[in-house]
């Protein structure tokens, strides 16, 4: 069992920016396989895959596994107080994410399942 999510562990989680970018993704869409996440970011399956386990210790995510795919989310038992500062951090800057936003609808349902 891990210990109580605090704010100085979530600031530091989310102080890199590819975790940052990976949670606020995960803030307007419920749910994204890794290989959306990876055109998203425009990283390495790699890369993001050891983020996201990170994320998933911490129990800022949690994981799915359906077939071949990965899909992850962020974690319905998070403190009310980490999943607003993840989605205020998401929405606070227009364009912060304007890019993987488009790659990601721009690869919708490309590289695995259709979505539940």
């Amino acid at each position: 069992m891990s210990e109580p999510l605090t704010p100085p562990v979530l600031f530091k989680a989310l102080a890199d920016d590819t975790r940052a970018r990976l949670c606020a993704l995960l803030v307007d869409n419920l749910e994204l396989c890794v290989c959306e996440l990876t055109d998203a970011l425009s990283l390495s399956q790699p890369k993001i895959s050891r983020h996201l386990a990170l994320l998933r210790k911490l129990n800022v995510l949690m994981d799915e596994r359906r077939g071949q795919w990965v899909y992850y989310r962020l974690h319905p038992d998070l403190p009310g107080w980490a999943g607003e500062v993840i989605r205020q951090a998401a929405h606070s800057q227009p364009h912060w994410l304007e890019a993987e936003r488009a790659r990601l609808a721009g690869a919708a349902d490309a590289c695995c399942e259709p979505r539940r």
